[in-house]
């Protein structure tokens, strides 16, 4: 039990001395709390009633996060479970779940979601020795099953391995922060949100069915980044290779693999991409474009152009304007 802080007068002291006081107690007060436990949630309406709703192909009903520190445990034990669905995302610890009729208690560990459908029983717990940390989102609608399907999620399955990543978190921070405000169009949102949650999955679960490695998987998303960063400087494929300790045939094969292109190929992808756009928004000559997307010579980058899009940078600006 936490004490009760009270307001309290030192005689002779002044209103700035005495709040100074109450804003320290307090700040102690809060921090004793929060080194409990941490909680923030969100719900659709300010209601904590479950609901079906089929109006709309998804709804978001509700979301939130929990992160014990020193509470002992918190368990949630729903044996009808809910109306709507249910996806749990542990983003570090573990935390004790209860499937089946035998309730038997498997630890599911991060980097792991778990999908509870309508009427399903829940019973699971989270314990302070474990440091849970959990991020969660219930949902409706009328398509959610077909929608879950697509994603890759397929009605059996019931704990998916997702990896830990901080886009989940930032995500569903997200959703939170948009239930909590109510900005306009707010409920489109939390629903696009959602999806993205889910591709994520399905893009987990593709690459685990065709046995990419998590490693594989990491560097490759490094290259991509710094070719984003980069993609207007002089690039050494080989030096970056090298610079990752990799011969330059094995990272020039798994960036194929992994993209679908070569290294080169994103590079020069990334160029034109963005020549395009200044040739749509900006006043810049062809000259000030190949320079500011990476090339020295104008000449060459306008044949680079040409062959990526089929006409030449005057060509193409000329009939963005025509329209």
């Amino acid at each position: 039990m936490h004490k009760m802080i009270q307001w309290k007068w030192f005689p002779g002291a002044g209103r700035g001395q005495a709040r100074s006081w109450w804003m320290e107690s307090k700040g102690e007060f809060q921090r004793r709390r929060v080194s409990e436990m941490y909680m923030n949630s969100a719900y659709l309406n300010n209601s904590r009633v479950d609901f079906m709703d089929k109006s709309r192909p998804l709804i978001v009903c509700c979301c939130g996060t929990y992160h014990l520190f020193t509470r002992p445990k918190l368990p949630t034990y729903r044996p009808r479970g809910r109306l709507d669905f249910q996806l749990l995302y542990i983003a570090s610890g573990k935390a004790h779940f209860y499937f089946g009729d035998g309730g038997e208690d498997m630890v599911v560990t991060a980097g792991h979601v778990v999908v509870y459908r309508p009427k399903e029983p829940q019973r699971y717990v989270y314990y302070g020795n474990d440091q849970t940390e959990v991020y969660w989102v219930h949902f409706t609608g009328s398509d959610v099953k077909n929608i879950l399907r697509s994603y890759g999620i397929a009605d059996n399955m019931c704990v998916i391995r997702t990896g830990t990543s901080l886009e989940y978190t930032k995500i569903f921070k997200q959703m939170i922060q948009e239930m909590q405000r109510c900005q306009p169009d707010y409920q489109e949102l939390l629903a696009l949100l959602l999806q993205q949650i889910f591709i994520a999955i399905h893009r987990q679960i593709t690459r685990t069915d065709s046995g990419k490695s998590d490693y594989l998987d990491a560097e490759m998303e490094l290259a991509i980044q710094y070719f984003n960063d980069n993609y207007h400087t002089e690039i050494s494929i080989e030096g970056y290779a090298s610079s990752r300790g990799m011969s330059v045939s094995w990272f020039i094969r798994n960036f194929k693999k992994y993209a679908g292109i070569t290294p080169m190929q994103y590079i020069v992808s990334a160029r034109m991409a963005n020549a395009q756009v200044l040739l749509e928004t900006t006043n810049c000559t062809v000259t000030e474009i190949a320079s500011i997307v990476g090339y020295d010579n104008p000449l060459y980058f306008s044949r680079q152009f040409r062959k990526q899009k089929g006409v030449s940078p005057s060509d193409y600006r000329k009939s963005c304007l025509s329209l």
